[in-house]
Order: structure tokens, then C-alpha cells, then sequence
């Protein structure tokens, strides 16, 4: 009667479908191809700890290499890193669109991505800003100072670069004028996607103009474990 009752109450049960991440992942893992000192990556990792979401991260690209090989290449044809996989073998490059993926298909991503047409545009842009603007300059002067040698430093294109970035900067600070965060009282995938390029500017040896909502931004984000764990390390 026991096995009965058991065979009886399995069958009401609900079964895992396979297009669910939330159920596949009770079986495999969420995987993130990329090395942990890439600025894109860092991104993808503080948002899963935002949502609570387990993953596997695989070394690949710098150093790590891999990116060429011909299965990484299958799942991210630019060879180029993050690339997310899910356990259903389904892959995804570029990282603000993995951002915007796991805050639609993950429970709390809402509160990070809002649904809202405007609001979500609001979002949107900050996003598409960081790439398409903040992105060259930044890259620009953080190579120079990390992963440049001395000898072959370019210091006039640094300097013009510095001072693009500060421009850029100073945009991020006037928008954080009376707010706490990019979009409002509380992060979104906005301050995700810039986080990281935050803690360099901060970070390396430059000469920066004072800008204070931009340092309290940086506080606050530091209060966040994801972001303290995944963004604001050492520099490589």
C-alpha cells in the first residue's frame, strides 16, 4: 500500500521540462566560458550572484587560450569571451546580452531589467552607451597601465583617452546627482554593465577631476558582495 500511495503522489508531481533552465539546472550546471579578469565577464558573474544562480566558469581566452579551439568556436564564433551555456546545450555571446537573458529567464531578474517599456529603454541605453562610447577610451587606458609594457606604452593616444574618459565620466556623475543608482533608488542591469569599468577608473594611477556622486556610486556598489567578489580585485 506504501509503494501504492509513493507511485500515486509521483505521478501528481509536476515533471522537469527541459526548456526551463530553473528545472535543468537541478541536473547540470549554468556554465560561463571566460577568464575571471575580464571586465565583461565580471559583469555576467556579479549578476549571477545577484540572482542567486549557480554556474560552473571555464578559464578561456587571454592566457587561458581556448577561444580558437574549434568547439569553443561552435559556441561563440567572434572567439571571444563570455560565452554562456546552458545545461540544455543552448549558447549565448555577448555580454550585455547575457545580462539581459538572465534577468528575463531567472527569478529576480525584474528587479534588475524592468519590463516597462521606458523604463527598460532607460536601462537599455546605459547599456548600449557603455559599449558604443565607454568602452574604447577605458580599454585604452587600462591597457596601458596593466597589461601594456612600459617600454611599448603610447602615452599621447593614453592621454587622449584619459581624457575622453573623464568627459564620460563626468556624464555618470551628473546622472547620479540625487539618485543612489544609474536608473533610480536601486541597481539595474545599467550599473551592471558599467560596475566594472568604475573600480579601473578609480583604481588605476591617473589624474581624475573630483566627482563625488560617482565615488558614493562606487561605495554603494562595494556594499554588494557580487560586485566586491567579481569587480573590484586586483587588476590584471
Amino acid at each position: 500500500a506504501r509503494r501504492r500511495n509513493r507511485a500515486w503522489l509521483d505521478a501528481l508531481a509536476p515533471s522537469p521540462d527541459p526548456a526551463r533552465p530553473e528545472d535543468k539546472g537541478q541536473r547540470a550546471m549554468l556554465r560561463i566560458w571566460g577568464r575571471a579578469n575580464s571586465s565583461n565577464v565580471m559583469k555576467v558573474l556579479w549578476l549571477c550572484e545577484e540572482l542567486g544562480q549557480p554556474f560552473e566558469r571555464i578559464d578561456a581566452g587571454g592566457a587561458f587560450g581556448r577561444t580558437r579551439d574549434p568547439d569553443y568556436l561552435a559556441k561563440n564564433p567572434n572567439a571571444l569571451v563570455p560565452t554562456l551555456e546552458e545545461p540544455d546545450g543552448f549558447t549565448l555571446w555577448e555580454s550585455n546580452t547575457i545580462l539581459r537573458y538572465l534577468a528575463r529567464s531567472r527569478a529576480g531578474g525584474a528587479a534588475f531589467y524592468p519590463a516597462a517599456p521606458r523604463a527598460a529603454a532607460d536601462v537599455e541605453r546605459w547599456m548600449d552607451w557603455q559599449t558604443a562610447s565607454l568602452n574604447a577610451p577605458m580599454t585604452t587606458v587600462f591597457f596601458t597601465y596593466v597589461r601594456t609594457p612600459e617600454p611599448e606604452r603610447d602615452w599621447p593616444a593614453t592621454e587622449k583617452a584619459r581624457v575622453a574618459a573623464e568627459h564620460l565620466w563626468a556624464m555618470v556623475d551628473a546622472r547620479l546627482q540625487g539618485q543612489d543608482f544609474i536608473c533610480g533608488a536601486a541597481p539595474t542591469l545599467a550599473d551592471i554593465a558599467l560596475g566594472p569599468y568604475l573600480h579601473r577608473w578609480l583604481s588605476l594611477p591617473i589624474a581624475r577631476a573630483p566627482m563625488p556622486a560617482l565615488q558614493a556610486w562606487y561605495a554603494r556598489l562595494l556594499e554588494r558582495p557580487g560586485y566586491a567578489k567579481h569587480c573590484a580585485g586586483p587588476m590584471s
